[in-house]
């Protein structure tokens, strides 16, 4: 704390736009928890209703995943390990691709609250139950380290007390998410992607100013070796390369778009499937865009600081510090913009948080509560929604109270997502997408993949990989005026990415240095193909092929094809609104009563005519 002193600290100003973007947040949620009637229904409560419209819903998905894992998370991996990371702009663009393109038509017309909902029409209860236990416990894990992580960081440079920030930001989350619902949380998410641009802008253009201009950030990163975009190495052992940002990458946060509830249950609240995509790919440019910015952050950090580095010479204690160190070093005369960085961290917590909330209730409700109380009326369904908010708030701050005993947060949080989201996905993908799996061959397959998984994931967090695999670039401390030269040899011998549960100095041997040094990217693949593998090898002897399948289940071509319907005439839309428009989702084309009820034969093979 000290060290920190000297760069400037939190003033009055600081700590009003900090409590200025809580207040907001909560009055949004007061706003929603009135306006239009409140929140009769579960279905208001948790799906907006279905009437939101695709530019709002596209901000939310951004701010989501968009966490202050990023804000913290990125720059400092670009300031330690060169701009490679902006390849995921091109992961981005297939990962919305696949999401809009494989998994919306099929959730999207089936019209479901809760993507577990899925696994049972088209396999069995079983199968649903076991989705969700893996969804509700890999975010409440996760949720617990994106809440704990910034208050860290911040805490330890700016001297913000640590735990009251935990516990503020998961108290608000919880006021706003159960107060207002769905609705709540994507207004909430616009007004936060908004502070997050604006943290980011005021630190880029600072630091464009005090160096001297883009060109001196960008010849500096170069000679830094930081502008290392081109690495084709397939070797999959290496952390990040073109090759695992792409197929890691692409697996990874197919994941989180494509089946993770919290994502889809936005894109399911649109009007219309139309709406629907565009709020993916209107999505795709808000990603481009924080990406941009975060890895420009990085580069300024490294431009500022190629000489003295803060971290090697013990001024701040982890990389994610060096972010909230660059901002009260380069903004200290300008009262407020430290605290509007701080904001722009929060608030990518605040939206990660309320969305994780808001689709646990979801989940709970839909899979847990729903199918067995079914005599609950909506009233009740709906308090019965925000005392799960509540439930899963509280949850969450104990989670970050665990999380403050794990190791590295990036990595941490990444590792979860894929050791839990790769099975997930591959359960998914082997219904939509493989008409023969059935049942046993799904558990059979979800089970193998989690088995794999959790060995390479647990297995890495033991024996974390050797600098050679994850390729560190060099960090100077040559320009610091060092007065104080007796603590500077320990910072050579410290390890980064120390976790609490690393076994020290352990004989390496080949299944480390190979199997468990596999990219933490891949932890995500490899879960997803041995799901899929193992399905298909299971459900084939076990009568796969003989089942009689609703074709609304799969992903068929008419479900491409119809994306082209915007061209032909609009003389058959008439015919959608035959019956009142009032009911919830009803003028939802592709959420009509008749479809829902097929029983004709002949009906089931055409599927949607959309």
């Amino acid at each position: 704390m000290g060290a920190a002193r000297g760069i400037g600290s939190f003033a009055v100003w600081d700590y009003v736009v900090f409590a200025a973007m809580l207040l907001i947040s909560a009055a949004i949620g007061i706003y929603y928890a009135f306006a239009g009637g409140g929140q009769q229904t579960s279905k208001d409560f948790l799906m907006g209703g279905r009437r939101m419209t695709a530019v709002p819903v596209a901000l939310s998905l951004t701010a989501s995943f968009m966490s202050a894992v990023t804000v913290l998370g990125t720059p400092s991996e670009v300031y330690r390990f060169g701009a490679i990371f902006s390849i995921f702009a091109i992961t981005y663009f297939f990962v919305v691709a696949i999401s809009a393109e494989v998994f919306l038509p099929v959730f999207y017309k089936l019209g479901i609250t809760s993507t577990y909902e899925y696994l049972e029409l088209r396999f069995n209860k079983c199968v649903r139950l076991c989705g969700t236990v893996l969804f509700i416990v890999q975010t409440i894990l996760y949720t617990g380290i994106v809440i704990y992580a910034p208050a860290l960081a911040l805490n330890q440079v700016t001297g913000f007390d640590l735990w009251g920030a935990v516990v503020a930001t998961g108290v608000v989350c919880t006021f706003y998410c159960t107060l207002g619902g769905l609705k709540a949380v994507i207004w909430t998410d616009v007004f936060q992607v908004g502070i997050m641009v604006a943290g980011f802008a005021s630190v880029i253009i600072q630091a464009t100013v005090i160096q001297g201009g883009i060109s001196t950030i960008l010849n500096d990163s170069y000679n830094g070796g930081r502008l290392n975009f081109w690495n084709f190495d397939p070797n999959p052992l290496q952390r990040h390369t073109f090759w695992t940002i792409i197929i890691g990458g692409t697996f990874t946060w197919t994941s989180i778009y494509g089946v993770n509830q919290s994502q889809v249950q936005r894109y399911i609240s649109c009007k219309s499937r139309f709406q629907a995509k565009m709020s993916l790919y209107i999505n795709l440019l808000g990603l481009w865009a924080i990406l941009i910015c975060s890895v420009l952050c990085g580069l300024a950090l490294y431009s500022r600081y190629h000489d003295c580095d803060p971290w090697t010479s013990n001024k701040v204690s982890a990389p994610d510090q060096l972010m909230p160190y660059l901002v009260l070093d380069i903004l200290q005369d300008f009262p407020g913009l430290p605290g509007l960085f701080v904001a722009c961290a929060y608030s990518g917590t605040l939206s990660t948080v309320s969305s994780s909330i808001n689709a646990l209730a979801a989940v709970t409700v839909e899979d847990l509560i729903k199918p067995h109380f079914r005599s609950l009326s909506e009233r009740s369904l709906s308090w019965i929604s925000q005392g799960m908010s509540v439930l899963f708030g509280v949850l969450c701050i104990g989670m970050a109270a665990l999380a403050s005993l794990m190791g590295a947060l990036l990595q941490a949080a990444l590792s979860i997502f894929g050791m839990v989201g790769g099975p997930l996905l591959g359960l998914f993908a082997l219904g939509i997408l493989v008409p023969f799996a059935n049942s046993i061959g799904a558990l059979a397959g979800l089970m193998a993949g989690f088995a794999i998984s959790l060995w390479v994931g647990i297995g890495a967090q033991l024996y974390p990989p050797l600098p050679e695999r994850t390729m560190p670039l060099s960090l100077e401390t040559y320009g610091c005026n060092n007065t104080y030269n007796a603590t500077n040899w320990v910072t050579t011998t410290e390890m980064p990415f120390t976790s609490a549960f690393q076994v020290h100095n352990a004989e390496r041997t080949p299944l480390m240095d190979n199997w468990y040094s596999l990219s933490y990217l891949y932890f995500s693949t490899v879960g997803t193909l041995v799901t899929m593998f193992m399905g298909m090898l299971i459900s084939l002897p076990t009568g796969g092929r003989k089942q009689n399948l609703d074709r609304r289940f799969l992903l068929t071509k008419e479900d491409f094809l119809s994306n082209f319907d915007i061209f032909k005439k609009k003389k058959h839309i008439l015919s959608y609104k035959s019956h009142p428009v009032e009911d919830g989702g009803t003028d939802n084309p592709a959420f009509n009563h008749i479809e829902l009820n097929y029983t004709d034969q002949s009906d089931k093979i055409s599927g949607t005519h959309l």
